[in-house]
């Protein structure tokens, strides 16, 4: 379902110092960049939802530094019920998944550089990131230089695959008789104009065309009959570039629609980046 996505770049971490709990059915562990501590947290095997759902009466648990791995033996087939990367549980602890503890400190380490945005104007981001070679993908990986000595560059790139959800938000005055509310809802519309409401003021770096006349343009929203609009990042991750940094958030029941986010806002003259709780960047 996701049609945008970016690549980003972040020093590889890693698992240590594992340690298990019988008593209480759980994994205490350590997370490092290089010889950095930079997190510890616990994962509690019998509050994890893919355990509660689980309907055999065994599994195995697979440890090393890149993943903590949660199977099932079926046949001679080894059946994943749920994967931790030193990445993703950042992601789960950042949802208050059930079962990930501690990491308090995984806003500061949710954040990495970003390298490229892009949208998939047909199909969707697998098909245009992932399943063919792309020309951003390719030059990144030929291109980026080690984050941390030792560490392959790639494992230190990383794909978020985006969906974007719009929120309407329609004011009338008390003078006005008749209501249009049809906006003409056009999806590929909305994603093409938020790639270059993204690059114009991000400018990631392998992104070659940064729509320097954005907000205009004959592909997004310049000509739609909404007056204003935003954009922000409904997860709780932070990426920056040398040109800014935009900080998403995320509410329980409102999904990405959160005032600790970052925005962007977007009138028919201009496109600014609002960083929230302060003025304007």
């Amino acid at each position: 379902k996701s049609d945008f996505y970016m690549i980003g770049g972040k020093a590889k971490s890693k698992f240590m110092n594992i340690t298990r709990c019988e008593d209480t059915s759980s994994l205490h562990l350590e997370l490092y960049v290089g010889d950095a501590l930079k997190a510890k947290g616990t994962i509690v095997f019998y509050e994890l939802s893919a355990i509660k759902e689980y309907k055999g009466d065994e599994f195995g648990i697979g440890i090393s530094e890149n993943s903590i791995e949660i199977f099932y033996q079926e046949g001679e087939d080894k059946l994943l019920l749920e994967r931790f990367t030193p990445e993703s549980i950042l992601w789960h602890r950042s949802r208050e998944y059930d079962g990930i503890a501690g990491f308090d400190n995984y806003e500061e380490l949710f954040c990495y550089d970003l390298l490229y945005v892009g949208i998939a104007t047909k199909g969707d981001s697998y098909e245009r990131l992932i399943k063919g070679g792309h020309h951003a993908r390719m030059d990144i990986l030929s291109n980026e230089p080690q984050r941390y000595p030792g560490a392959r560059v790639t494992d230190e790139i990383f794909l978020f695959l985006f969906r974007l959800e719009p929120l309407y938000v329609t004011s009338f005055g008390s003078d006005e008789k008749m209501f249009d509310m049809d906006f003409g809802y056009n999806h590929k519309q909305i994603v093409a104009d938020a790639e270059k409401a993204f690059v114009s003021l991000l400018k990631p770096q392998y992104n070659s065309v940064k729509f320097n006349q954005y907000p205009k343009g004959i592909d997004g929203l310049f000509n739609s009959k909404l007056n204003h609009y935003s954009y922000s990042i409904g997860e709780k991750i932070t990426f920056n570039t040398p040109h800014g940094k935009i900080k998403g958030s995320r509410d329980e029941f409102m999904g990405g629609f959160n005032s600790k986010a970052d925005f962007i806002f977007v009138d028919k003259r201009t496109s600014k980046l609002f960083i929230s709780g302060q003025n304007e960047s």
